[in-house]
């Protein structure tokens, strides 16, 4: 099978669908017949974790509600081949969207996954706060309602599900099955990441103990404080990758931090895979580019 990976830079950025994606509502009659998600890491079995959020679970549910989507719609996932891991299948909840197709820069691979999609919204994993933060949410749980479904919340606040996908992925990474490319051999320096736009007021011992937490400590951390930054090495180049995804949109006294590979780093991968870079929810690159 050929693939073109090549997409217009302004089409494959989250801009571009801002400005080229047209909503649809609750009540809209469309078919989708293919659904494409992100993921920090998925299993050749069809598994997946995302970054922590539930959004494209929730999105998956919706669109189930809506009747947008069916046991006949696909769903595919497009990863580095470094993101796909064992992963036990304990570590899945009912509401956990599974993937039918993994597309990596090697690799197309058809999971045959059998294990049951969201049917919609579980509403018990659902929490006031989400349910602010989310205005079709509460168009949903009223239209349900009035279906003459429970639409009872939780009764307190779920646990944050970035920290069961740090642990995921602890585990997932530990018993990881890679299929490591000759481009990934040849480049096993790869491993630098860069954070930027850390708060004056963050001192290294706290970004430590934050790093620790998002199960993302490296071998080694170069911490440049009056520039606001830091360099974290990781030996296992895969790891490092993994990390850029887990981290991002992490949030240290109230700023959203910089997260990507060092400059040299990025240099290398372009060499070694020109356009057919790291994917996930948002591009491996994100806005303009810092000097480090």
């Amino acid at each position: 099978m050929t693939m073109n990976w090549a997409l217009p830079s302004n089409h494959k950025l989250t801009q571009g669908v801002k400005d080229f994606s047209v909503p649809l509502g609750l009540e809209s009659t469309v078919q989708v017949d293919l659904v494409v998600v992100g993921s920090v890491a998925v299993s050749e079995k069809g598994w997946r974790i995302g970054k922590g959020e539930g959004f494209a679970d929730m999105e998956y549910a919706m669109m189930v509600a809506m009747g947008a989507v069916t046991e006949q719609t696909i769903v595919v996932t497009v990863v580095h081949d470094c993101q796909v891991l064992d992963i036990p299948e304990d570590l899945l909840d009912e509401h956990d969207l599974t993937v039918d197709y993994i597309l990596t820069p090697t690799r197309v691979i058809k999971t045959n996954c059998t294990r049951p999609k969201p049917q919609g919204i579980i509403w018990s994993k659902i929490n006031q706060e989400m349910m602010s933060k989310i205005p079709i949410l509460r168009r949903l749980q009223e239209m349900e309602r009035k279906a003459g479904k429970d639409v009872t919340l939780g009764s307190k606040e779920n646990p944050t599900l970035r920290s069961r996908t740090c642990k995921s992925m602890s585990q997932a990474h530990t018993n990881r099955t890679l299929p490591i490319t000759d481009n990934l051999e040849n480049h096993k320096d790869i491993t630098t990441v860069y954070i930027g736009n850390i708060p004056p007021a963050i001192r290294v011992s706290e970004l430590k103990n934050i790093l620790r937490e998002q199960g993302a400590s490296p071998v080694h951390l170069t911490w440049q404080g009056a520039q606001h930054r830091a360099f974290l090495e990781y030996s296992d180049p895969c790891q490092a990758q993994l990390v850029l995804l887990s981290l991002e949109g992490l949030s240290l006294g109230g700023q959203v931090i910089r997260v990507e590979l060092a400059k040299t780093q990025r240099r290398r991968v372009h060499q070694a895979y020109g356009d057919k870079q790291l994917t996930s929810e948002t591009p491996l690159q994100r806005g303009p580019q810092a000097t480090n």
